[in-house]
């Protein structure tokens, strides 16, 4: 063998260790945000109730999952409920393994069927009025498709906010992703990642499904005086906390884990 063939074949073998044990380093970085047994490190606030009480053991671990379940409720009233992390977060990548399950609660409204979500960038729960309904932020929404609706998933929607995408400030609630639609109550692996003020990515199995840039504070919104004035007076948001959502339909979690980037 030449002696240039045998370095060339040292330098490949090299490059692929190191690909290796970079690959292997990502992977034992990500830091598990629900441990398997109890809710340690999450708040939930639940509209008409105090940060802090979870009405109707709504959120629960069973079978080492966070499952949102209803069973205590005689009708779903609009209490909408968020779990919080305790912190709050600014570059990261946050992935969720997740399924839509069951029937949804009596008097939860109809846009909710089969719909959940994951909010970042959002408002603290201590800082959120008692009867609000959603935590100002940006939602990235988990929905599942039947024979009774279908829609595609990792929709964005913005409660008290904006975002900018082609460098056109966007004033709809409400985007769709690119995804397919997702059948059935297979689990489903959401990743988001969040790069502070600059970019945000849904990812879906692996695919990009929507980006997006600069979320902001809505000027329109009867939150934004208050919370500009706790963000420094600034309306562009570079950090916040995330939340899993109670929408009115059941929904497990089985793996919340975050990933800090640079």
């Amino acid at each position: 063998m030449k002696k240039g063939l045998f370095l060339t074949g040292i330098t490949a073998m090299l490059f692929v260790l190191v690909s290796c044990n970079k690959q292997k380093s990502a992977e034992d970085e990500w830091i598990q945000l629900f441990n398997g047994e109890d809710l340690t490190g999450w708040t939930p606030k639940i509209t008409g109730y105090e940060s802090g009480v979870n009405y109707g053991n709504t959120f629960r671990v069973e079978d080492g999952m966070i499952k949102v379940r209803y069973d205590s409720y005689d009708s779903f009233e609009n209490r909408f409920g968020h779990l919080f992390y305790k912190d709050e977060l600014s570059s990261y990548k946050l992935r969720v393994e997740y399924r839509i399950v069951d029937e949804q609660c009596p008097g939860a409204p109809e846009w909710a069927y089969k719909n959940s979500g994951i909010m970042i960038h959002g408002q603290t729960p201590g800082s959120m009025e008692r009867e609000q309904d959603f935590p100002t932020s940006i939602e990235v929404q988990l929905l599942a498709s039947d024979a009774r609706v279908e829609r595609t998933n990792m929709n964005v929607c913005t409660p008290g906010t904006n975002i900018v995408m082609n460098n056109e400030l966007i004033l709809d609630h409400c985007i769709n992703s690119s995804s397919g639609l997702f059948f059935g109550e297979e689990w489903v692996t959401a990743e988001v990642e969040v790069r502070g003020n600059e970019v945000i990515y849904h990812v879906i199995n692996g695919d990009t499904v929507l980006q997006y840039n600069q979320p902001q504070l809505d000027e329109r919104d009867a939150t934004y005086a208050r919370l500009v004035e706790l963000n420094e007076g600034e309306k562009m948001l570079s950090k916040g906390t995330i939340s899993l959502q109670s929408e009115g339909h059941p929904i497990d979690f089985r793996k919340v884990e975050l990933l800090l980037l640079d």
